[in-house]
């Protein structure tokens, strides 16, 4: 009765909180995209903070010392919400790669539009590929990294589906860095959840990956092989 009391305080200041706040990231369209991110991002590690105070999950980090200094492509395992608000306090200043109608969302989208995001219409197939390549290069231009989940979508602790070829393609085409990243946020907070489970979830950050001279489908491949096996890792501890 507790974890679900103190999921429901977590879940009504989320909410107040996102309101409030997808207002206030609207009137940050004058500044330049580093500084609108950096203001905008306050609303994630505010949620960061309620969610230990509420729910007690809190973080630990393996491998921080694997983070370059230039901006770099993150494809990272999607088990959770959470990652996508633990990222932007883990690692720079970055941009996501997500589907076009997520900025149609009333207030959410309306904030998440200032963050400079990589909108791409999934269903496109090559185009997409296109989109996705022209923005990755603009957004890692002005500085920003690019955070790309090759699964598509969360996924549940213990399944695995096919990587996308998005993120390797995009490396490929860019000679960016990629630094794989596995975790294990879906035991605490899973995937459409409304309960979250208290405890430390574990982010593992792997070497960078070098995309330059391969073609996307052995870059994938490294990927997945990496994630998957510290996957099995996290598991078992």
């Amino acid at each position: 009765m507790l974890v679900i009391l103190r999921s429901l305080l977590f879940t009504l200041g989320q909410w107040l909180f996102t309101l409030i706040f997808s207002l206030f990231a609207v009137l940050t369209f004058p500044f330049h995209p580093i500084t609108r991110y950096r203001i905008i991002s306050i609303w994630a590690r505010s949620m960061l903070w309620w969610l230990r105070v509420t729910c007690g999950i809190r973080y630990r980090i393996t491998g921080r010392e694997n983070i370059p200094q230039s901006p770099s492509i993150i494809l990272a395992k999607h088990q959770s919400a959470w990652e996508t608000l633990a990222f932007q306090q883990i690692f720079p200043p970055q941009v996501w790669v997500l589907k076009r109608s997520l900025l149609w969302i009333p207030f959410f989208g309306w904030g998440l539009a200032m963050t400079s995001p990589i909108a791409i219409n999934r269903s496109a197939g090559r185009e997409a590929l296109k989109q996705l390549t022209n923005q990755g290069k603009d957004r890692m231009q002005q500085g920003f990294w690019v955070v790309i989940f090759p699964e598509g979508t969360r996924v549940a602790p213990g399944t695995n589906v096919k990587y996308h070829i998005g993120g390797a393609w995009l490396a490929t085409h860019t000679s960016a860095n990629i630094v794989p990243v596995a975790h294990n946020a879906g035991e605490f907070w899973p995937k459409n959840s409304f309960i979250k489970k208290p405890g430390t979830i574990t982010v593992s950050i792997g070497q960078p990956i070098q995309a330059a001279g391969l073609k996307p489908d052995q870059v994938n491949q490294q990927v997945e092989h990496w994630i998957e096996q510290e996957m099995t890792q996290l598991e078992q501890r």
